[in-house]
């Protein structure tokens, strides 16, 4: 039986080690910096936080129980709806990733179950993330589709 259990803010850093990992398996050159400093601190705020918006869910190494073999992050936005999706409530999961020497045990499928049955228990029924093709499989298994809506980004200079 796979250990799941919520995380709490005293994982924020594994949780952007985890992250490290995630980004690397996409194909990014990832190198520390301020942005894990500054990932850690808003996970700790967001983790505390009893607006209970933000949740992430972890699996242990077993070998090293104060480290993480598997993790997902996903957040509650509040957002207008609209003719397809009446609920102002939706879903996104930020982050999903298994330390390379752990995968293959259901690790992540434990965590993206823990996250998907927190979304049901608030009534949360529009899920949205961005798969690797790793990944694909894995989300499919669980229900989510391609969706036809291009996304687009703007970054603006830093002030």
């Amino acid at each position: 039986m796979i250990h799941v259990r919520r995380a709490t803010p005293a994982d924020a850093d594994e949780l952007m080690r985890l992250r490290m990992v995630m980004l690397s398996g996409m194909g990014a050159p990832v190198t520390g910096g301020p942005w894990l400093a500054a990932g850690a601190d808003l996970l700790r705020r967001q983790l505390a936080d009893p607006a209970d918006r933000v949740a992430a869910f972890v699996v242990p190494r077993p070998d090293a129980p104060d480290a993480l073999a598997a993790c997902v992050v996903g957040a509650i936005d509040e957002r207008l709806p609209g003719p397809n999706h009446p609920s102002p409530f939706k879903g996104y999961v930020y982050n999903v990733a298994t330390d390379p020497g752990y995968r293959r045990r259901g690790y992540s499928r434990a965590c993206m179950q823990a996250l998907l049955a927190w979304y049901a228990e608030r009534d949360v029924t529009l899920v949205d993330l961005r798969a690797s093709r790793d990944g694909e499989p894995l989300y499919a298994a669980l229900g989510f589709v391609p969706t036809p809506d291009p996304a687009m980004r703007r970054i603006s200079p830093a002030c």
